[in-house]
């Protein structure tokens, strides 16, 4: 799959999460790659771009060792139950060394998950994260 093809399902994700939800669940995600210790933003939605850039490995949080050090694959994900305010809430693999970083920029993943209604959000993420399983992410070379 091409980035354009992720950020179309990644925005279809969202709506979907939102309106089960009844307001945003995340309002900043963003694709990014990792490798030899440098982060490369490849697609951003929300708030604050440049804050994401220059707090990335700060807004982390507890997700930083996992994001880092663990391997993973396509539609492997990880929740971080205190990331509060720029802190990071999740990640979903999207490919090798491409992750999908999800925040929301007010509540922490404690916070959203205290909401009923975030039974029914979680369809749409465990959908979106069987998309790139089946067919994950390639950066062109």
């Amino acid at each position: 799959m091409r980035i354009s093809e992720a950020t179309d399902l990644i925005k279809s994700c969202t709506e979907k999460m939102n309106a089960r939800y009844a307001k945003v669940v995340f309002d900043e995600w963003a694709i990014v790659s990792l490798g030899g210790k440098k982060a490369r933003l490849l697609a951003y939605e929300g708030p604050r771009k440049e804050g994401f850039q220059k707090n990335f490995l700060k807004d982390a949080g507890r997700l930083r060792a996992p994001l880092l050090t663990l391997p993973h694959d396509p539609g492997d994900f990880e929740f971080a139950p205190d990331g509060v305010g720029t802190g990071f809430e999740a990640f979903t693999v999207l490919g090798a060394g491409v992750y999908l970083i999800w925040n929301n920029t007010v509540l922490s993943m404690d916070g959203i998950s205290r909401e009923p209604k975030w039974l029914a959000a979680q369809v749409p993420f465990v959908d979106l994260t069987d998309e790139f399983r089946a067919d994950p992410v390639r950066l062109a070379n």
